[in-house]
């Protein structure tokens, strides 16, 4: 199964090394890593995004399930590319699996501005947390570095117990 693998590393300075160490993790549970700077090619403007964006989107349609990095970033919030290619998988029907290496809740990283702060216990906005299958973050209440990988080991194992349990069920109802 190819998993496409969201997340604001690809703005890393070690993205392409981060990258390949995601598509061998991903390897160990037997599943495919779509990262997506692999054949990205240097550029900038308007050509460069169009030929970026084009290229993700169709990583993302050609991919069975998407694991997103939803670590807050640049904000108390999750990357808001990600956050576009959560949505995007979601609407084509496509499984996701969540991760964040920030382990506290959004209403505990949003400061009070005088505006309603939702509180239904999630990691990010409801239109996030609702369209995300599984989740996991930093275990025992401490934040993570964005290229720890450690979390994003834990959201690819999760996926690939519940896929490999859903292949199972598919099966038996096969027979």
């Amino acid at each position: 199964m190819k998993a496409y693998l969201a997340g604001p590393e690809v703005f890393l300075p070690d993205a392409a090394a981060i990258g390949r160490e995601k598509k061998e993790i991903c390897r160990t549970y037997g599943l495919e890593g779509l990262y997506p700077v692999d054949d990205s090619e240097p550029g900038e403007g308007s050509e460069a995004a169009q030929r970026i964006f084009a290229a993700n989107d169709a990583l993302i349609r050609s991919c069975d399930l998407v694991i997103a990095n939803l670590t807050p970033f640049r904000s108390v919030s999750a990357d808001v590319g990600t956050a576009f290619e959560v949505g995007m998988a979601f609407a084509l029907g496509k499984s996701v699996f969540g991760y964040s290496n920030e382990p506290a809740l959004l209403v505990d990283r949003v400061a009070q501005d005088g505006m309603l702060v939702e509180d239904f216990g999630g990691f990010d906005n409801l239109m996030l947390t609702q369209a995300v299958t599984g989740f996991v973050s930093s275990p025992n209440g401490r934040p993570l570095p964005l290229g720890d990988l450690a979390v994003f080991e834990a959201c690819v194992a999760m996926a690939a117990q519940a896929l490999g349990d859903l292949t199972q069920s598919q099966r038996r109802m096969a027979l």
